[in-house]
């Protein structure tokens, strides 16, 4: 009989207070929403992160003839077959060093071919021009200042790149973009809160002759606060269903189809629905308990019991 009165006390506080209540539902499915792809962002910018920092090389770019005339780091003139053999010496020394490849002026020109062949610059471009260089993998991408120092203005050295500042660009873009949807997050979360506290208190105060009535005839006070805390945890688990709903088809539509960026964006290995699914079922127990919580508290101030 208890439980019946709680689920008629559940309806008729929703149903009272309609608008208010789809103003819950819409902030808490907003926020949650942006909470799971905040989550998923994250993972996936980390995911990203062990994919490239792994394949990401050091580069030692050597002078040729042209560098020679115009690049005061090749003031000493081109390199020579003894420079080389001994840089390629000294790195296959080096302990941080996991595979070094040699990329000749015939092989940068070639690769420059296929991916600015379009180039009007390409077309005034000779083999002769191309800078021969060491590919270097790490055993640890963190160690390229070991190599820079090692090799950073020796004789016939042009310049030593690391790919890894590249990527730490992007990265920190992305976190940036991240960060900016955690703080819009924050920002409807509190909106939510303010929402359930003024719905809780308004739905009190509609009902303060019953509440005064309960109390005089000694209920208790969980049993006088039991509806309103569920009806702010029903709102808000709808919320969270939503907010599963925006996850998934957002998903679906984003990285599967639609705009397919799965197909679209070979070099992103993205993350699979395993790390949706399991950020699914933390949403919907924040949904209810939040929601729940923030009832409680304001009821303690607004029935007195």
């Amino acid at each position: 009989m208890r439980a019946q009165f709680v689920l008629s006390e559940i309806g008729v506080g929703l149903r009272r207070n309609l608008t208010m209540t789809f103003a819950v539902i819409v902030s808490v499915a907003l926020s949650l929403a942006l909470f799971g792809g905040s989550l998923l962002m994250s993972d996936q910018v980390g995911a990203m992160k062990g994919y490239w920092y792994d394949k990401v090389n050091v580069s030692i770019f050597l002078c040729n003839k042209s560098d020679a005339e115009s690049d005061p780091n090749c003031a000493k003139g081109a390199v020579t077959e003894d420079q080389e053999k001994d840089i390629l010496s000294d790195l296959k020394k080096m302990a941080v060093v996991e595979t070094v490849v040699h990329e000749s002026q015939d092989e940068a020109y070639k690769h420059y071919k296929e991916q600015f062949g379009d180039s009007p610059l390409a077309a005034s471009l000779t083999p002769d021009q191309m800078q021969e260089s060491y590919r270097i993998k790490l055993k640890d991408p963190e160690k390229y200042q070991v190599i820079a120092t090692a090799f950073n203005g020796r004789d016939g050295v042009q310049s030593v790149q690391d790919q890894k500042g590249i990527l730490d660009n992007l990265f920190e873009l992305l976190n940036l973009m991240n960060r900016a949807a955690l703080g819009v997050m924050a920002l409807m979360l509190i909106v939510a809160l303010l929402l359930i506290v003024n719905t809780v208190r308004v739905s009190a105060f509609s009902r303060r002759r019953e509440t005064g009535i309960m109390r005089l005839v000694g209920a208790s006070g969980f049993y006088i606060q039991a509806p309103f805390i569920m009806e702010a945890a029903v709102a808000g688990a709808i919320g969270g269903g939503l907010a599963c709903v925006f996850l998934v088809v957002g998903r679906y539509f984003t990285i599967d189809h639609g705009m397919a960026l799965s197909t679209k964006l070979n070099l992103i290995n993205f993350l699979g629905w395993d790390s949706v699914l399991t950020k699914l079922p933390l949403i919907l127990a924040a949904s209810v308990l939040m929601p729940a919580l923030a009832a409680f508290f304001a009821l303690r101030k607004y029935l007195k019991v």
